[in-house]
């Protein structure tokens, strides 16, 4: 059902989304030459490899020009890649990742070889049993993760320390209580925080913490 749900609504996006994913790509491409998608390596189920499609938001060969987290005031960042990345338009050519069973809507977001290599075996057994998703709990509570970051010396150690713990437990939290419910809350809040609405919010208890999502 899940993957019946993800392709149908994969396909749908696409179609509908299709004059602005064609608006993104030229944008990027008029302000900077190379590739519009971003095709970096990702680690899917049972730890098999995959490439995701992204837009890119950054210049060319940015992966070599500076450190893997992204603050919103990184110089490496396109002008058009800041406000891709403030309304999480980039992560939209996703959709065909989900259109080819490598990802999902909902579910653990995926991460490079390097973050999985810091995971204990207990997590990264349990996070990746999923097929990882477009948004999740964790995606939630970091909505604006490029304005935390954003005026820090060393924006990757800032990400290790005070947002990777965070993520990995919240990820853990939806694996362990994943349902059709939580997934349908997950979409629509996604949805309402780009468009800076709070009508709702998602409200859990992982340990003794609380976060309202």
């Amino acid at each position: 059902m899940k993957r019946f749900f993800d392709f149908t609504a994969a396909l749908f996006g696409l179609v509908l989304l299709s004059p602005l994913l064609l608006l993104c790509a030229i944008l990027i491409k008029r302000e900077s030459p190379g590739p519009a998608f971003y095709r970096g390596i990702r680690i899917g189920k049972e730890g098999k490899p995959f490439r995701i499609f992204k837009f890119r938001t950054m210049v060319p060969d940015a992966e070599n020009l500076g450190g893997p987290s992204t603050a919103g005031d990184d110089p490496r960042l396109l002008k058009i890649g800041n406000f891709l990345k403030k309304y999480q338009l980039d992560e939209l050519p996703q959709l065909i990742n989900v259109l080819k069973g490598g990802m999902s809507l909902v579910g653990p977001r995926p991460d490079v070889i390097g973050m999985v290599e810091l995971l204990i075996a207990e997590e990264k057994k349990m996070i990746l049993s999923q097929i990882p998703g477009m948004v999740d709990l964790s995606s939630l509570w970091n909505f604006n993760e490029g304005e935390r970051l954003a005026g820090k010396i060393d924006p990757h150690k800032v990400y290790l320390e005070e947002i990777w713990p965070t993520k990995k437990r919240l990820q853990i939290y939806y694996i362990q209580n994943r349902s059709t419910w939580l997934d349908i809350r997950i979409i629509f809040r996604a949805v309402f925080k780009i468009f800076g609405l709070n009508w709702f919010a998602i409200k859990i208890h992982v340990g003794e913490e609380v976060f309202n999502l």
